[in-house]
């Protein structure tokens, strides 16, 4: 099994790294993985690319406003990073800079709120109790006062927080967008449903370990994030109807595959909430997962482990290398990559 870390590296030029979406979205460039070789597309295509009754499963996760800036006490800028709510007011956060807030520090924010780092927890972050004037309700103020977080390679300024939500976000609660599904319009939705192939959500809130690299050399001793996920009813009983009636489960980026496949570890897919720390990598034996809908992933990252546990470490870094050829975009707002049932290495 490739369970070396470097076996997992490649090399992009940074010219590559997309730094807005494709407009519309669903012109994004789609390589699609077949069982006899491989295919280039655009991401309109996608409903002749696969078969009537097929599902597609979507991560109806919204990103949270989740970067704050402020004073310090005694002066000097600050900054809080959201990344979950640990009860009412208070959140798990990042902050900087880490040295200057320490425990009973106090952050001036916006319209007379005040954060107080409470404790510094694992890995440098702190937990932080928000405290609100009378009357200010926290969400209403967030949706003011905080900005939509972009991952680190994206230049300011180059997009809108709007094009970082996919058009059937719904649920707020993650720092980084479900980026497979940022290619899908209404239009393309529309189109699909006509051609017989149906969608169902569920929901992963998508955590900030989404940008921090694989550390170790043997991959095997990698200890994944946990994200907070929920598998609805509604979901589990469309999936069984998709298979009982001959049909695909084509996950719609690594969070819904992460989602189902944690959700059907007892064995079979059942209803399931709750944190997940479920790290799929070479010699996982899938359960639900039949084709997945991703993007082009980091270097070393989890999520190229991931897809190549369905498709083979070495097929994977050479359609990679093809991409980049044909001056693909790659990352968050790049193009596309449909590994499709039929193409599985196993």
């Amino acid at each position: 099994m490739d369970f070396d870390l470097n076996n997992y590296d490649y090399i992009l030029p940074p010219t590559a790294i997309a730094q807005a979406p494709a407009e519309p979205r669903d012109h994004s460039r789609l390589l699609v993985a077949k069982a006899d070789g491989h295919a280039h597309h655009h991401f309109y295509d996608l409903p002749d690319l696969l078969q009537p009754g097929d599902l597609l499963v979507l991560n109806d996760t919204k990103v949270l406003p989740a970067r704050l800036i402020g004073q310090r006490a005694g002066g000097g800028a600050a900054e809080i990073f959201l990344l979950r709510e640990e009860k009412a007011g208070q959140w798990e956060c990042l902050v900087r800079p880490g040295r200057k807030l320490l425990p009973g520090v106090r952050v001036s924010l916006p319209q007379g709120v005040e954060a107080e780092i409470l404790t510094i927890g694992i890995g440098g972050t702190r937990q932080v109790q928000f405290h609100m004037p009378v009357n200010l309700e926290f969400w209403a103020w967030l949706d003011q006062a905080g900005t939509v977080p972009l991952p680190p390679y994206i230049t300011p300024g180059q997009t809108t927080p709007d094009q970082y939500q996919t058009v059937w976000a719904q649920h707020l609660g993650a720092v980084a967008a479900p980026t497979a599904g940022l290619h899908f319009t209404q239009h393309l939705l529309q189109n699909l449903a006509q051609h017989g192939i149906s969608t169902v959500h569920i929901t992963l809130h998508v955590g900030v370990g989404t940008f921090r690299p694989v550390q170790v050399t043997d991959i095997r001793q990698h200890t994944l994030h946990h994200e907070w996920l929920r598998v609805p009813e509604a979901a589990v009983i469309k999936i069984r109807h998709t298979q009982a009636a001959g049909g695909r489960v084509i996950a719609v980026g690594t969070t819904v595959a992460r989602s189902l496949e944690s959700a059907s570890q007892s064995g079979e897919l059942v209803a399931w909430e709750g944190w997940s720390d479920l790290f799929i990598y070479p010699g996982y034996r899938w359960q639900t997962v039949e084709g997945l809908i991703t993007n082009f992933h980091l270097p070393k990252s989890s999520l190229m482990m991931m897809v190549s546990s369905l498709i083979g470490r070495e097929r994977l870094l050479t359609l990679y290398q093809e991409a980049i050829t044909q001056n693909y975009r790659f990352y968050s707002f790049g193009d596309a990559f449909l590994i499709d049932p039929r193409s599985w290495s196993s």
